[in-house]
């Protein structure tokens, strides 16, 4: 295979970042210094000069709480994405990492995973190519946990019949079944989810994928209408008491 899918296979760093370390010669494989499009067998000793993990450890990961209205990535329909938050300002007081801020810190920030503009809660963003791909990438066995205030609304939200108060004593209950198994969107059926019942206008969701607006498209062919979304975990991050609109570095030993 490439070389720079190799690198990513064995967890060394993203595919991208695999390119920039070769073009920069911190890639050796057999004893030999890589060029660009190389291609490996299993057995090839592969070597990664110093330069490139001291590069990875300046990289940083941000956790946010974002609030309505803001995208999570590129800036789009007049909305700002959600990485112009970053800043000293709002960094969380109580933030107990180490580090201290640079303006670096708040350039080239990916967002490892959707959260749309008309929901809030734990965002994250990243310099760092292994942390989008543990999260977002096909195989991640990262669960994402969400609380989701719906309505009762089976001719949609503005037909008849709509129920905001004890949503659960009126929601059939194998429709709870189906969002926990059974649904299709854009043509493939969803993995399982956990589904359960908070409190009667509210559920928690438990999913391991993350297709856009997933729970609000999967709420509507139930009957229901989703009021509000909020992630509060990722993985073994949660949100905790991060205030809305403010950020804090991840952890030197969080691992998602």
């Amino acid at each position: 295979m490439r070389l720079n899918k190799r690198l990513a296979e064995l967890g060394h760093c993203s595919r991208r970042e695999a390119d920039e370390w070769i073009a920069r010669g911190w890639v050796r494989v057999n004893g030999q210094v890589a060029e660009m499009g190389l291609t490996v067998a299993p057995g090839d000793r592969i070597e990664v000069a110093p330069q490139a993990a001291a590069q990875q450890e300046a990289r940083v990961t941000i956790l946010l709480h974002k609030p309505v209205g803001y995208v999570s990535g590129l800036p789009e329909d007049g909305h700002q994405s959600a990485a112009v938050l970053v800043k000293p300002q709002t960094r969380w007081r109580e933030d107990r990492a180490a580090r201290r801020f640079e303006a670096g810190h708040s350039r080239g920030l990916a967002p490892a995973g959707r959260l749309d503009i008309d929901s809030t809660g734990l965002l994250v963003l990243t310099q760092d190519g292994r942390v989008a791909k543990a999260l977002i990438g096909e195989d991640s066995p990262v669960d994402k946990e969400y609380l989701v205030r719906v309505q009762w609304a089976p001719n949609g939200p503005k037909g008849a019949g709509v129920v905001a108060q004890d949503v659960q004593s009126v929601f059939p209950p194998e429709g709870l079944q189906r969002l926990r198994h059974g649904l299709s969107l854009d043509g493939e059926a969803l993995k399982p989810a956990q589904v359960d019942w908070q409190n009667p206008e509210q559920l928690r969701f438990v999913l391991r994928e993350g297709k856009k607006r997933q729970i609000r498209r999967m709420c509507e062919l139930v009957g229901l209408h989703v009021v509000g979304l909020k992630r509060i975990r990722i993985g073994r991050v949660a949100l905790g008491q991060l205030p809305v609109g403010q950020w804090r570095y991840l952890g030197e030993h969080e691992r998602f």
